[in-house]
């Protein structure tokens, strides 16, 4: 029977590190992260060469070329929401558990998402374009959230921050979900997905945060945009394939629709040559949502750790495992 050795990839302080020993002292730890990386937005990860073989848990992202070969690997904790990067054939060991961070990413990434509509609804990334331009010029009507009604694209943890958010300043938000029997907090109204298309052209901004899925790719796309309202806004924190990009961009040339907010793209990073970059109603930013910037998520992917570390140490269920 090999010997439980946990490989712990994060970028961990001193007591951090005595936290973690604490919480599963009858388990052996190697502490293979730098520090240095707390406030870098991608905590980058590698089981050293030596430690492949006597790992049984892995804490963290590492490449799945490096995963395949924990031969003995009985559990991987990502400090990210998603796993998919980890869920092909082969890559883990038969039988090794793999669970994420979800929970840890809603307030930064419900804030990035609100924050984009706030500017969109103000006009503001048009006045930071002219004043790029040295330009002094009036950019025309705005809109106020008392008067808005959102359509939230996913209700978990972001979608649900984001919604709390936008009720607080008069927003009347409806929720998608496939369990439209349940509820989530700040959604007045929640949906199927089967009822998208009735949604859209009742809805003021249409805001992502789904998780790429068959079902979600290109979900918003030239028929579902052509829906919508010519003053709609669209946002996106969630996966860049839940919109299809050229049908976005053409949207936005036509005023199909009015504006759009996106963290991230299909593909990414976004082509310099795309059309969307050109669209001045279309505001970029280059998925930043989420990652270490706000430390408060550093402190909550910690914490989620910690407990699934005591969790696999109890033989008790995982938070956040994939199924």
């Amino acid at each position: 029977m090999v010997e439980e050795c946990i490989v712990n990839c994060l970028p961990l302080t001193d007591a951090e590190q005595q936290s973690f020993r604490s919480a599963v002292p009858e388990i052996h730890q190697e502490f293979v992260g730098d520090a240095k990386q707390r406030n870098d937005m991608v905590w980058l990860c590698h089981v050293p060469q030596e430690l492949r073989e006597k790992a049984t848990v892995v804490i963290g992202n590492a490449p799945a070329s490096e995963i395949k070969e924990c031969k003995n690997l009985k559990w991987l904790q990502t400090f990210s929401a998603g796993v998919n990067s980890y869920t092909g054939e082969g890559i883990l060991a038969k039988g090794a558990k793999l669970s994420g961070a979800s929970g840890a990413y809603g307030q930064a990434v419900g804030e990035h998402m609100f924050a984009m509509m706030w500017t969109l609804l103000k006009n503001i990334h048009l006045y930071r374009d002219n004043q790029n331009k040295h330009l002094w010029q009036d950019e025309g009507p705005v809109s106020t959230p008392d008067e808005v009604k959102v359509l939230v694209l996913g209700t978990g943890d972001i979608g649900s921050h984001f919604a709390v958010l936008s009720k607080a300043v008069g927003c009347y938000t409806a929720g998608v979900r496939r369990n439209a029997s349940q509820s989530a907090p700040g959604i007045d109204d929640m949906h199927g997905f089967e009822e998208l298309e009735s949604l859209l052209p009742q809805s003021d901004v249409i805001a992502m945060s789904l998780p790429s899925t068959p079902d979600t790719r290109h979900l918003i796309n030239r028929h579902t945009l052509s829906l919508m309202k010519p003053n709609a806004i669209v946002l996106n924190v969630g996966r860049g394939d839940a919109i299809d990009s050229d049908a976005l961009a053409a949207a936005l040339h036509d005023k199909t629709i009015q504006a759009a907010g996106i963290d991230v793209t299909e593909p990414e990073p976004l082509p310099e040559d795309h059309p969307l970059w050109n669209e001045p109603n279309c505001l970029i930013t280059p998925h930043v949502a989420g990652g270490s910037h706000l430390e408060a998520t550093s402190r909550k992917v910690l914490s989620i750790v910690l407990e699934n570390m005591k969790r696999y140490a109890a033989g008790e269920p995982l938070l956040n495992e994939s199924k």
